[in-house]
């Protein structure tokens, strides 16, 4: 929910982020003339009761009668126009940050840095999809028989390297001393806070699915289990931010931050005949997700600290990739700015995306009733809107560029070497 006190005082602040947005700001109109409606109605309506109340404490019943049916009236059509300015406010994205570039599709987005050396090849180096099938380790045949389209059995040692990558990221990223390393390296002025583990449920309420902002745009992508009212996550942050709605904290106890670990199902409804083969794009996957909670002062720097914990993971993993800075077109409704990072995939001569991390500020937290005070009285009422951050730690499409970039000529696969010692074997061959 975008700050309706500061789209009452400068709409055209409003107008100007979605025209960025490459949509049509008529709804921001739509909003004022229901919102101005509205308070002249609930006006009279207040007045009107405040005039009952006198008239009942002077005992003036005949008065007091006419009053009421006055009263009911004026009642008549204020919850609709209330579900109508809501409606309209609902559909008010976020205020898109200075930082992020204006364009009009993911074509305009901004190349930020490369990172690392692609690998060359002295032989005829392969897909994914075809490295796994002679590998035996991923199936899409079978899953298609019991599943059917977009579904994938990950098996044998590639199976046991997704939890070795899960492993080695719990480890990194709840390492205190390594974390502050991080945030003095990249000069970043955020609190050192631990991030907590947590597996979170997957499936959550439709006005906390509400609340995180993704049901007025994009619900196509959301699975609705319509006999229990429920939504299935397409990321954990769907389920850890509802966590704390309605919550107030003390500026002292932010940042809270989650290291999210569930299975997240999606539609994948706008990539029909795009990656119909393998598991790049799939409806139902394993992620890791980093979440954070704090006060607006520090939330871009947060943001720009999960990506730098992004780059660390990825230059541990020693696959090549990029940074891109997501322009205003390509920005989901929550996001007030965007972060991916693509990885390299050698056998398709192209980037693919595997880590997003966006800044949301206080959309999510507005709709979630998520707040904080000051540190510096425990009397004061006065409070504020948390900002939200969440990044990928890892999915399973890292999975994927290391079988195309760790492959060999003998048709096997090496391991990165720190997640040997998670997995126990150095590499992958036929089961």
């Amino acid at each position: 929910m975008i700050n309706i006190e500061l789209l009452r005082k400068n709409p055209d602040l409003f107008r100007g982020s979605m025209r960025k947005r490459n949509l049509d700001p008529n709804v921001v109109d739509e909003f004022l003339v229901f919102d101005t409606e509205w308070r002249a109605k609930l006006q009279e309506v207040e007045a009107l009761r405040a005039e009952q109340k006198k008239l009942g404490a002077a005992r003036k019943i005949e008065e007091a009668k006419a009053l009421k049916e006055k009263l009911i009236v004026a009642e008549t059509g204020l919850p609709e126009l209330e579900k109508k300015r809501l409606e309209r406010a609902r559909r008010i994205p976020n205020l898109v940050l200075e930082s992020v570039p204006v364009g009009t599709s993911e074509a305009e987005n901004v190349t930020l840095r490369e990172v690392g050396k692609k690998p060359k090849f002295a032989f005829a180096h392969k897909k994914y999809v075809e490295l796994s099938k002679k590998l035996d380790i991923i199936d899409t045949a079978r899953a298609g028989k019991v599943s059917g389209s977009r579904f994938g059995y990950i098996k044998g040692d590639l199976a046991r390297l997704e939890f070795a990558l899960v492993q080695f990221a719990f480890d990194t990223l709840t390492d205190q001393k390594l974390l502050k390393k991080i945030i003095a390296k990249n000069k970043l002025p955020v609190p050192g806070a631990p991030f907590i583990p947590v597996i979170p449920p997957i499936m959550v309420k439709c006005e906390m699915m509400e609340g995180m902002g993704y049901v007025e745009r994009g619900s196509e992508e959301i699975y609705f289990l319509e006999k229990d009212n429920l939504y299935l996550v397409g990321t954990s942050e769907q389920s850890i931010g509802p966590m704390h709605a309605d919550e107030t904290f003390y500026e002292r106890e932010l940042p809270k931050r989650y290291l999210s670990f569930s299975t997240c199902f999606r539609r994948e409804a706008g990539s029909y005949g795009k990656d119909t083969k393998g598991i790049l794009r799939v409806h139902q996957f394993n992620k890791l997700e980093m979440f954070s909670l704090i006060a607006p002062d520090f939330s871009e720097n947060e943001h720009r600290f999960f990506l730098a914990l992004e780059e660390y993971l990825m230059q541990k993993l020693e696959l090549p990739y990029r940074v891109l800075n997501i322009c205003s077109g390509d920005l989901g409704d929550p996001a007030a700015a965007k972060y991916d990072i693509e990885t390299w995939f050698p056998g398709e001569g192209e980037y693919r995306e595997t880590h997003s991390t966006s800044n949301t500020t206080d959309y999510q937290s507005r709709r979630l009733g998520i707040r904080y005070r000051s540190n510096r009285t425990h009397l004061s009422t006065t409070s504020n809107f948390v900002h939200l951050i969440n990044g990928t730690a890892f999915s399973e499409r890292p999975l994927l560029a290391i079988l195309e970039n760790y492959q060999t000529e003998k048709g096997t696969v090496r391991v990165p070497k720190v997640l040997v010692p998670y997995c126990g074997f150095r590499e992958i061959t036929k089961q």
